[in-house]
Formats: structure tokens, sequence, C-alpha cells
């Protein structure tokens, strides 16, 4: 029997990631997208926390490492070519490092010259994510 690790496309971009859409399973909004690697998909699947691949620093992380806004793993989907998924999770507190529930807080404005923000933050993120001095 072949796992489903085997039937996801993670190489063809040519650095072993797929992208990983997170929904709220509950509201079914759009929270972030991420990227996994096998390692970050089986870890979780291990622990049921979603866990990704951090391109800018090339480890893995976990979603509420620093925060304690985790997203807890409901389940997996992939898409018709296999090269890219989509995860459904609860989370637990915001999603975004800014504070706000989802990372797509905002909104094109009618004339299409500006951004305005629809969602308010739930925590400060200079609060959480202080840093040493």
């Amino acid at each position: 029997m072949t796992s489903i690790l085997e039937q996801i496309k993670f190489d063809k971009t040519g650095d072993g990631l797929v992208p990983a859409m997170i929904q709220d399973v509950n509201t079914k909004d759009v929270l972030m997208l991420g990227f996994m690697n096998r390692e970050a998909l089986q870890k979780t699947l291990d622990t049921g926390k979603v866990t990704f691949w951090q391109r800018s620093r090339q480890k893995l992380w976990t979603k509420g490492e620093t925060s304690g806004n985790v997203l807890k793993f409901v389940s997996l989907r992939i898409n018709c070519n296999e090269d890219s998924l989509l995860v459904l999770a609860e989370p637990v507190g915001a999603t975004c490092h800014t504070g706000h529930p989802t990372c797509y807080y905002r909104e094109a404005e009618p004339s299409g010259e500006d951004w305005k923000t629809i969602t308010e933050p739930q925590f400060d993120p200079d609060e959480v994510y202080k840093t040493a001095s």
C-alpha cells in the first residue's frame, strides 16, 4: 500500500516543498498559506499540530511555538494535480503574526487604490513576540 506522502508532488518546484493552504474547519475562513516538506507533513500527522517548513530559516516550524496560537490538525485534502494541499484546522487564538485571526485580513477598496482592514487584531504582536534588546 502506498503512503499518501508518496503521492504528493513535493519536488515539482525543485525545492521539496508543497504549498499548504490552511482553512478554519468551522468558519471556512482561509487562515494562511504555508509550505510543507515530507517531514513537516509527517510531524503534522504525528502530533496533531500543523507544522511547516520555514523557508527563511530553513527549519521546521510548528505554528504557535512562540505565540501559543496553534493550529489543531483536523484533516488533509489534496488538489487534482497532487501538488498543493488544503489543511483543515481548528485555530487556537489568532493565526496571523500581526494578531489578526487570519493572514487575509485586508480587502481591496472598490476603487482598487488601497486596502482596508476587515478584522481586528486579537493580540498585540509587540507583546507576544518581544525580542531581547
